[in-house]
């Protein structure tokens, strides 16, 4: 799954990748440069997880009704 485009992942995916490579670096297994290019990608994997998220809170935020019934918007609360 590395060699997809981080473009073109799911937040499952993206998420699921993020948590392999988190793994192998725990794990301190891999040569220096693999480590580097390893925490290269998962920062834009992270930074591609937000993105999604910060996207469905939006459209979370667009679907609120108010207390008369009409469409209004709130602050997503975390």
């Amino acid at each position: 799954m590395a060699d997809k485009p981080i473009k073109d992942l799911s937040f499952e995916d993206a998420l699921r990748e993020l948590e392999g490579l988190v793994n192998q670096l725990e794990r301190g297994d891999a040569p220096l440069e693999d480590s580097i290019k390893i925490y290269e990608r998962g920062a834009a994997l992270k930074a591609h997880c937000e993105a999604k998220l910060k996207a469905a809170q939006l459209k979370v935020e667009k679907i609120v009704m108010g207390p008369d019934g009409a469409p209004s918007t709130e602050a997503f609360d975390s």
